[in-house]
């Protein structure tokens, strides 16, 4: 149901996209520091998004291993933990006097 619902999503996604650049055809000039070039508006704006999600993504790594060592810590510990209560359960009774 799941992805049902996220493929639905993308598609209108996708319409959307696509209706944007029909509508938005025309071409812009692009001035960087070595020259310039003639796009679509289109093209320039899905360049600029994809840059920024890669630039989002990359500040973010730094928490995410941190995040994922963190994980890994955690699982040991409840490992040993697990192992160290069936330790216990595997012990006889003591009947205190």
């Amino acid at each position: 149901m799941s992805k049902l619902i996220i493929s639905l999503f993308l598609l209108v996604v996708l319409a959307v996209a696509l209706s944007f650049s029909v509508i938005n055809s025309h071409t812009v000039v692009l001035h960087y520091y070595l020259g310039s070039i003639e796009l679509p508006l289109a093209v320039l704006l899905a360049f600029t998004l994809a840059i920024g999600a890669l630039l989002g993504m990359l500040a973010m790594i730094k928490k995410v291993m941190s995040l994922k060592m963190e994980v890994a810590r955690l699982r040991r510990m409840v490992r040993v933990s697990e192992q160290e209560a069936e330790n216990l359960r595997s012990l006889p009774a003591v009947k205190s006097a």
